[in-house]
């Protein structure tokens, strides 16, 4: 099974936070969030703000980045379905 991106995500930072030798509490302090915010990314929870998992991810030195995928656009988007139009 594909790991979800939140899992990636949380897995990605516990590894890099490692290799840092950070604590949560350390990076929560460099970042300027809380404590409780890295445990969530950590934990791969689904909803988190972006200007503060920007953050993080900055203090670790990891960035975020966008691509095109290579499945379809979802219906909403797709020209001549009924969702797209307003």
């Amino acid at each position: 099974m594909k790991a979800s991106f939140a899992d990636r995500l949380a897995a990605e930072v516990r590894a890099r936070r490692a290799v840092l030798r950070l604590t949560q509490h350390d990076l929560a302090q460099l970042a300027g969030v809380s404590e409780r915010f890295v445990r969530f990314v950590e934990q791969g929870k689904q909803s988190v703000q972006l200007d503060s998992l920007l953050a993080l991810l900055d203090t670790l030195g990891l960035e975020l980045q966008l691509g095109t995928r290579r499945t379809a656009p979802s219906a909403a988007v797709v020209p001549g379905s009924e969702e797209a139009r307003p």
